[in-house]
């Protein structure tokens, strides 16, 4: 059985859709992979910036509210401070912090990356994604292998793709990672 790795990379970071308060109506907001802290008093706030696309007025995505700065590691404080751009992406793409700060998202373009299997053949893929996505593994399938919803659903309803763990492949998100059988 043939081993292959798809890889998922990402164009840009998610888009946010709020009300800007100069535009007047609502536009999307892009990641400035910067952090904002503030001190008060003996606590900190922490917030990663956006920017509107059209007039670039910011808003503040909330990570750290009322937080001890004993809470944080000297490392985590260090990062925040000098704007580390894997972290602030990692921020970016946290669409459960996004949610809690009433942010609407747009998930970014991305492709698929890895060598194709052939049509046939038995393969193990094993599907990456550095940020856990809200998106159904099936729709990423469908779109690496150029397959209708119609065409997909019969292959995992004869049994032909199947998901290694036993979930429904039609229903599944992607958490990170999964390995997916492709038998002939």
């Amino acid at each position: 059985m043939k081993k292959v790795t798809w890889k998922i990379q990402y164009d840009s970071t998610p888009l946010i859709h709020r009300h800007c308060k100069k535009c007047g109506k609502k536009t999307r907001f892009k990641s400035s992979d910067q952090f904002r802290i503030n001190a008060q008093r003996q606590y900190l706030d922490i917030w990663l910036i956006y920017k509107c696309t059209k007039c670039n007025t910011t808003w503040n995505a909330t990570i750290f509210s009322r937080i001890s700065p004993q809470a944080l590691t000297s490392e985590q404080l260090n990062q925040f401070q000098e704007n580390d751009q894997a972290l602030a992406k990692n921020y970016a793409f946290d669409f459960d912090l996004l949610r809690k700060n009433g942010a609407e998202y747009e998930l970014p373009a991305f492709s698929i990356v890895g060598d194709d299997i052939g049509t046939g053949e038995s393969a193990e893929v094993k599907l990456i994604s550095e940020y856990i996505l809200p998106i159904k593994v099936s729709t990423l399938l469908r779109k690496k292998l150029h397959l209708s919803q119609k065409s997909f659903r019969e292959l995992v309803e004869n049994g032909r793709i199947k998901d290694a763990s036993g979930q429904n492949l039609l229903k599944s998100k992607l958490n990170g990672e999964t390995t997916i059988i492709f038998l002939p």
